[in-house]
């Protein structure tokens, strides 16, 4: 996929893809954290890689899982970052409590 345009505003950054109409959403993990990315949406399902501090996460869809306390508030939503990759909403800068993306199938 090739980029055409990158925009950053308030932590999240916009990626327009040659390839595709729809544009794709970086969010902000907390600062200074290094956060656990699972298989699934909760902590009870195995880590499959950390994420450093300073990354940004793109939200394919959500889905309601563990509930976790985070820097951003206390959150059962689980990000989908990418295929069997969730993170815990509570800890990436959305601008929201709620859900921002589609549920999960």
């Amino acid at each position: 996929m090739s980029v055409d345009r990158v925009e950053e505003a308030e932590g999240v950054v916009v990626a327009e893809a040659a390839t595709t109409a729809a544009a794709v959403h970086y969010y902000a993990v907390a600062p200074g954290v290094r956060l656990n990315v699972r298989s699934g949406p909760g902590t009870g399902y195995p880590i499959v890689r950390v994420l450093p501090e300073g990354a940004m996460v793109p939200i394919f869809c959500q889905a309601p899982g563990t509930t976790v306390t985070g820097p951003y508030g206390t959150s059962n939503i689980w990000d989908n970052i990418d295929s069997g990759e969730y993170v815990s909403d509570a800890y990436v800068k959305t601008g929201s409590d709620g859900y921002i993306a589609s549920r999960c199938g």
